[in-house]
Order: structure tokens, then sequence, then C-alpha cells
């Protein structure tokens, strides 16, 4: 269903999917891609992630970054959209408290936002990550990085390098007490268009591993 919450340049624009059985499961906050490159809660990716969470009992909210859609405010480089991301999370918890644990969950810009939450958010137990973008932006605050997690590539991205995504899970994978799994998907290219199901499966394997 659509929701709204406050966040903190104003109301913010979201999408909840909460599933009746077993409220115990994860709340699971889903980023989307770069604001100013048509990312929004209703990309592809996001979708299909949060329609898989729902598929396995688990409750998700993606949102509209500020200045996206319905939300309210404009593009911060980042540094806003991150609070932006907080506030989701709180509002998740609020409208979940029986989740016995939190996740996050991130596409590209989102990936990259997802993960500086995990660093500032202890509660969050777990993540999934798709095409971090780890050949644009800086990862070196995953240092520790506090919590095991997914990372999903494809091979024939050309907008974030495979190359570099495999030589940041293997830095991360280097960390005491740290395990990062790693899945690559052959020939699917940045956008995903016909690996959709390959994510979905992925991810099911991943968190039914992870939350039992």
């Amino acid at each position: 269903m659509e929701v709204t919450f406050e966040g903190p340049a104003g109301i913010l624009q979201g999408y909840l999917l909460l599933p009746d059985r077993d409220g115990t499961l994860p709340g699971v906050v889903v980023c989307h891609p770069h604001p100013l490159m048509g990312g929004d809660l209703h990309n592809n990716v996001v979708v299909g992630i949060c329609h898989q969470l729902a598929h396995l009992g688990i409750a998700s909210l993606s949102f509209n970054f500020r200045g996206v859609g319905r939300s309210q405010g404009t593009y911060d480089n980042g540094i806003g959209e991150l609070t932006d991301a907080a506030a989701a999370l709180d509002w998740l918890q609020a409208e979940n408290p029986t989740a016995r644990t939190t996740w996050i969950a991130g596409f590209s810009f989102g990936a990259w936002l997802a993960l500086q939450l995990l660093m500032r958010r202890p509660e969050i137990s777990g993540f999934v990550a798709i095409s971090p973008p780890a050949s644009l932006y800086d990862f070196s605050f995953l240092a520790p990085c506090p919590s095991n997690g997914l990372i999903i590539q494809g091979t024939e991205d050309k907008i974030v390098e495979e190359e570099c995504v495999t030589e940041l899970v293997e830095k991360l994978n280097k960390q005491k007490n740290l395990k990062i799994e790693y899945r690559k998907i052959p020939g699917a290219d940045h956008f995903f268009a016909k690996s959709l199901d390959d994510i979905q499966n992925k991810i099911e394997k991943y968190i039914s591993k992870n939350t039992n």
C-alpha cells in the first residue's frame, strides 16, 4: 500500500508491503537508484526485491528519496538522502514493531546509501546490495563492516565495473568475523532487464538461510 511519512526535508512517499504471516521476520528498507538518473521506488529491481520479500513473509518499505515522485525536498548529493533512509527505517520499525531484526537493501546508488546506513544503525543485522557502485563511490567507510550480507553484480555491467565490485568483496571478506556472499549474474547489464528472476532467487536463498 502507498504510504507517506515525515522525512528531514518534508513528506516522503513510500510503498509498504506488510505480509500477514509471521510478523517476527525482519523488516527491510529498500533504497532505489540515483534520483538524477531516473531512479525511484518503481524501479524494476526495487519492485522485484520487495515482491520477493513479501513471498518470504517479510515486510518491506521502498520509498522515494527527496525530490523524487511525491517526496518533498530536492536532491542533496547523497547527504540528505542518507537521512531520508534513516527516517524510512525509523518509520518501518514503528509500523512493524514485532520484527526481531532489521535489514537494509539497495540497488546501485541505493546500495551505496544502504551500506552507509548500515554503519550508523547497529540494529541492522543484514543487507542485500545489488550493483554497489564501487567504481563510482568510495566504500572505505566499511571499516569494519558490522554485518554479513549479500552482494549481487552483473558481469556485463557497463556502469558499475564488475572488477571494482569484486575487489570490494575481497577486501570485505578479509575482515575478521565477516562473510560477504558474492553472486554474479552472467550476461546481466546494470539494469538486469532479463535477470530479475535470477536476482529474486538469489535473494530468497540467502535470506531464507540467514533469517531462520
